[in-house]
């Protein structure tokens, strides 16, 4: 299972994952790669996995992406063999990506992974007051104020919206969706499993007949 956190930069999403991460049993994240550089306090395969420009641009010619996009000058995307051997190990995958890649991901992965989406929801000026207490520059905070409005109108996109304005609120709220999907998912494996044992059994039954 795939869980995706969206909302803009400052929303949370990190921190959030992060505490998910601590307190939940069989999660794990999946670092996208970016050309952007490694900001103070970042670790490479923790945060991100940090490539040049280049080196991501010769990816993108490789079909290395389930997705990518350039946000902010930069380039993000997400690595198909990193992500195809979790899901593989039975993991649950919690992911931060912008709404451009939960888009594309919903896409590519919709029919064969189940995927839920989780947006986080932060009042403008809320946001503004994160985003300086981060120690972003006011131009790049003018930039991330500006891409709300898109963000937020993608938003039918998402099974949960979430506002993100108590932090411990906001991540038992989502434990108590993931628990609740990982339950779907299970009873849902276990029809299919009871339907295809039903369905043999009829098959059986024709061919005994048929000697």
């Amino acid at each position: 299972m795939l869980v995706i956190l969206s909302g803009v930069s400052g929303a949370g999403k990190d921190t959030i994952k992060k505490e998910l991460i601590k307190r939940m049993p069989n999660i794990v994240t999946l670092p996208s790669f970016t050309s952007r550089d490694m900001r103070l306090g970042e670790v490479e395969g923790d945060h991100y996995h940090f490539i040049s420009k280049e080196e991501f641009e010769e990816k993108i010619r490789k079909g290395d992406f389930y997705e990518y996009d350039l946000h902010h000058g930069n380039y993000y995307g997400t690595s198909r063999e990193l992500m195809s051997n979790k899901i593989k190990e039975g993991k649950i995958i919690v992911k931060d990506i912008e709404v451009n890649g939960t888009e594309n991901l919903l896409k590519i992965l919709g029919n064969d992974t189940r995927i839920v989406t989780i947006f986080l929801k932060v009042e403008k000026e809320e946001l503004k007051r994160r985003l300086i207490e981060r120690g972003d520059n006011i131009q790049d905070i003018e930039v991330r104020l500006g891409r709300l409005e898109y963000e937020e109108d993608k938003i039918k996109l998402y099974d949960y919206v979430i506002k993100n304005d108590d932090f411990e609120k906001t991540v038992q709220v989502i434990m108590t969706i993931i628990e609740n999907e990982k339950r779907i998912e299970e009873h849902s494996r276990m029809w299919e499993i009871s339907h295809f044992t039903v369905f043999f059994i009829e098959i059986l039954q024709m061919l005994q007949k048929c000697v």
